[in-house]
């Protein structure tokens, strides 16, 4: 009965042992994480200034929804109120010199047009965003249509 005992003792010992954690002689590098060891907390990147230049940018491709060329920070902008009508509502643009609502941000699924904002287009920041002043990740050689401009077509000649 003894040796059972000690038996299950150092049976015990020897799990208890091999289940303590390891550190790999080499680190592993994620390449999500970088350098930072799995049982380290990793260092996030420093969040980069917003762009505030008032400029509208090209599009990177075809149907993106215009970025927001300034900052707004501390814009309210829940189902109580929705800063970003101040200066683009249709009402408003001209006087604020802002770039009025599109005219598709009035129509509702049914494909009527409304007299007021249509209830799924109120949530202006689920479609634009704002821009950080950073050079891009990947290039993009993207063409918008209304810049591509063709040679025109030769002439058939006249006899």
């Amino acid at each position: 009965m003894r040796a059972w005992i000690v038996l299950a003792f150092v049976s015990m010992l020897t799990l208890t042992a091999s289940a303590q954690p390891t550190i790999p002689a080499e680190p592993f590098h994620d390449t999500l994480r970088g350098p930072t060891p799995l049982y380290e907390e990793a260092k996030p990147p420093l969040i980069a200034p917003t762009e505030n230049r008032d400029v509208i940018r090209s599009r990177a491709y075809a149907q993106q929804p215009p970025t927001i060329p300034h900052k707004i920070d501390g814009y309210q902008l829940d189902r109580n109120a929705n800063r970003c009508l101040a200066c683009h509502a249709r009402s408003r643009a001209e006087e604020s010199g802002a770039v009025p609502i599109a005219i598709s941000h009035y129509t509702d699924r049914a494909g009527e047009t409304l007299g007021h904002l249509s209830p799924r287009r109120y949530f202006c920041t689920q479609c634009h965003v704002p821009q950080a002043d950073i050079k891009p990740l990947v290039g993009n050689t993207f063409t918008d249509l209304a810049d591509v401009s063709l040679p025109p077509a030769p002439q058939p000649k006249k006899k």
